[in-house]
Order: C-alpha cells, then sequence, then structure tokens
C-alpha cells in the first residue's frame, strides 16, 4: 500500500537516541492515561470540547484507495462516525499519498489557512517527512487522543515516531505492517529461500518464478530496502550508520552501490527476465494466483489469507517471514494544518484506535491489518474482541518474525527511485 499502508520497529533509538525519546514520552506522560481503566474514566475538559465541535460535519479522508477490502472497511468506519457523531465520512480514494501532499502544499501557498480540503489523511515514511518539513500538519493532539494510551506508548515507541522521525503528536497510528513472504506450495515443495542471497539462488535456478513491483509502487521500494538494509549487514559500522542519516550527493553511491550490483545479478532471473517489471502488489497476486510466479511477498501478513478467503489466491499458498530479518513498520492517520474539521478528524481518528475498530480491522475477512493497540492495556471485554478462532493455514504463523529490520530514513526512498529509473526504468 503506497505509504500504507502503507506498514512494526522503525528506526527508533538508533536513530534519533534515548535522550529524545525520553523527551517525547515525558511529555506524553502528561497528555494522555496509561491504561484501558484509565481510558474509562471521566474525559478531560478538552476532549469534551472537541467532542460537542466535531460533531455534525463533514470529512474529506484522503487514502489510498487501491484496495477492495480497505476501501470497505473505511465505508464501515463512516457508517459507524455517522451512528456515533453524525459525521459524514467521505473517502477520497488516491492512487498515491503524495497526491493529498501536493495539495496542502499548494494550498499552504494560496494562503488558505483554515478551510483546507483534506481533513485526515492516511499517511507515513517520506509522506510524514514531507509535510512536517514544510509545517503541513496539525501537532501535538494526536497523544492527547484518550483510546492513544491503549498503544502503551512509553514502552511502544514505535506509536511516536515514523521511519525514525518523531512524530510530535502529528499522527495517531492506525496499523502496523510487516514484510511477509508467501509461496505456493504446489510449485515449491521444498523450503523456500529464506534469506536474501537464498532468493538470489532459488531465483537463477528457476528463473521467471519471482519479480517485484517497479518503483515508485511502494511494496517494490519496500523488497528493494529490504534488500539494501541486508546488503549491508557486514558493512562497517560508519556505513550502516548513513541509512539512518539523510541520502545525500556524498553518501548515495557508497550506500546503493551494492544494491545495484545485487540487482544486476537478480534481474536476469527474474519474470520476464527482468525487462518488464509488475506495477503493484495486487497485479502480483494476480500473478501468483495464475501460477505464472510461485513466490510473492506483501506488507500486511493478514491480508495473505483473507486473499485465499477471498479466493484471489489458491489454498495451497503458505507464508513464511525471510529468517535474516523483516521490514517493518507503522502506518499513521494525519491532520492537515488548515483542515476545515479538524475536531471532527481527531474523532474519527479515535474511533479508528478504538478495541472495536482495531478488532474489526485485524480480522482476515474484514482487512487483515495488524492493530497497534497493547494487548496488556486491554480490559479482558476488550481482549475478546481480538480472540480468534484456529489460524488459518495460509496464516503467517505465530512467532515466526525472529528479527525486524528498521526502515532507512525517508530520503532514501527518492534516492532508490532516481537510481532504479536511470538503471533498468527506461523501457520498463
Amino acid at each position: 500500500m503506497a505509504q500504507r499502508l502503507t506498514v512494526l520497529n522503525v528506526a527508533l533509538k538508533r536513530a534519533l537516541g534515548g535522550t529524545l525519546l525520553a523527551l517525547a514520552f515525558a511529555s506524553h506522560a502528561h497528555s494522555a492515561p496509561s491504561t484501558a481503566n484509565k481510558v474509562a474514566a471521566s474525559q478531560p475538559m478538552h476532549w469534551q470540547q472537541i467532542e460537542a465541535l466535531g460533531k455534525n460535519n463533514d470529512v474529506y479522508f484522503y487514502a489510498w484507495g487501491g484496495d477492495a477490502q480497505i476501501n470497505a472497511y473505511i465505508q464501515w468506519a463512516a457508517q459507524q462516525v455517522k451512528t456515533k457523531y453524525n459525521i459524514n465520512l467521505v473517502h477520497v480514494k488516491l492512487s498515491d499519498t503524495s497526491e493529498a501532499v501536493s495539495r496542502v502544499l499548494a494550498e499552504k501557498s494560496a494562503r488558505n489557512n483554515s478551510q483546507g480540503s483534506v481533513d485526515l489523511i492516511w499517511i507515513n515514511g517520506a509522506n510524514f517527512a514531507t509535510m512536517s518539513e514544510h509545517s503541513l500538519l496539525l501537532t501535538a493532539w494526536a497523544n492527547k487522543l484518550p483510546y492513544f494510551a491503549l498503544t502503551d506508548p512509553e514502552n511502544n515507541p514505535a506509536v511516536n515516531f515514523d521511519f525514525g522521525i518523531a512524530t510530535q503528536g502529528m499522527e495517531a497510528p492506525w496499523g502496523q505492517a510487516v514484510l511477509t513472504f508467501y509461496y505456493d506450495s504446489l510449485a515449491i515443495t521444498h523450503t523456500p529461500p529464506s534469506t536474501l542471497d537464498e532468493l538470489l539462488n532459488w531465483s537463477t535456478q528457476v528463473p521467471g518464478r519471482f519479480s517485484y513491483p517497479k518503483p515508485p509502487d511502494f511494496l517494490g521500494m519496500s523488497f528493494l530496502k529490504y534488500a539494501l538494509v541486508m546488503l549491508h549487514q557486514d558493512s562497517d559500522q560508519q556505513t550502516q550508520a548513513q541509512l539512518n542519516l539523510p541520502a545525500s550527493a556524498q553518501n548515495t553511491a557508497q550506500v546503493l552501490n551494492p544494491l545495484w550490483t545485487f540487482l544486476n545479478k537478480l534481474h536476469p532471473t527474474l519474470w520476464r527476465s527482468g525487462q518488464h517489471f509488475m506495477q503493484s502488489g495486487a497485479q502480483m497476486r494476480r500473478l501468483v494466483d495464475d501460477t505464472e510466479l510461485s513466490l510473492g511477498f506483501t506488507f500486511s501478513a493478514p491480508e495473505v489469507p483473507a486473499a485465499v478467503q477471498r479466493f484471489d489466491l489458491p489454498r495451497s499458498i503458505r507464508s513464511y517471514a525471510m529468517q535474516d530479518g523483516s521490514l517493518s513498520n507503522t502506518h499513521f492517520v494525519a491532520i492537515p494544518y488548515n483542515a476545515s474539521h479538524p475536531q471532527s478528524a481527531q474523532l474519527i481518528a479515535n474511533f479508528l484506535l478504538s478495541p472495536r475498530a482495531q478488532a474489526h480491522k485485524q480480522q482476515a475477512s474484514v482487512w487483515g491489518d495488524s492493530s497497534v493497540l497493547i494487548q496488556s492495556t486491554l480490559t479482558p471485554e476488550q481482549q475478546a474482541l481480538f480472540k480468534r478462532q484456529t489460524p488459518h493455514p495460509s496464516a503467517l504463523p505465530f512467532n515466526s518474525i525472529k528479527r525486524t529490520l528498521s526502515e532507512p530514513h525517508p530520503s532514501w526512498v527518492n534516492a532508490i527511485m532516481l537510481g532504479w529509473q536511470t538503471r533498468y526504468g527506461v523501457t520498463r
């Protein structure tokens, strides 16, 4: 999912240091309760005022619209907030989140500072970095949402940082994503490749059975970032540290040259000999379903059994995690600084964080997006909403993720995209 999705553990302490974490947590401690019992207590006066001002309005939610299940979930949420607050939630479907970023930036240039067309936006990564840099987002609201406490922010810094950048209350966490691979067990009867080196060797032995969406597709970029991080596992610490710093003219070649060397070996073994690339994760899923590919991947593990259940993938599909590491992150919702109805947007963001909404979203038949709530903060009644039946055979096995990989600094997305287009994208 573009910025979606999209999207668990980001470069938090290593990128920004323990001091910044302490400051973020100290700030939060004064703004939100830390347990479900405190959430159930009477809310501060400011939240009562937000509820009063937020009802009976239209809210334009700019969110990626490329997945039917996600779209249906947003419509379900719209029905709930309509009933609860008489809010008319309008899903403005995007092909890329940057479209909304450009709209808000244009409105700021036109000095439209209070009647913006975007009330709420689904965002993370590079788009959040851009909006934060240009002061395009409402600040210090997300960590004051009543349900934010259920993310256990004091012990779960992932909800306070986005690709290593402090959110400063500008984003409310919505879901978590991890790079998960899946394969057709009828086509791959032995153990599938579980490291980057094994993937190259396997693809060389069975050419044409694997590929990835071309940049700037979010999922394709995620595969390239996974490869980049793994290729630097044996690099010196100074070189590895560059991944958490902005890409620059001085460090780009040093950091990215190993990726180009790897892709030069991988591409001739790919689907259509690496001369053409698919456009999206949905297209990759169709190619697996059509048996053109034997191996695919997604940034949302529950998406795989959900696709099997709706017959978009065969029942022989099995999920697994790479043993050398799994790229992961959190995705958020944010409110532009000039939103027409910021109080209404906060009501929606808080509802999206509620145990009911998070549990419904996590169901494979609904969306399958992992919850950002920490179970230990929930009451028994709230925990019961998340109880699962017997895991689906195609689901990622419990405790499969042995090691998580931090997302590089957002600036590396553009550096990778430009380098990829120059080398591989002219005729593809």
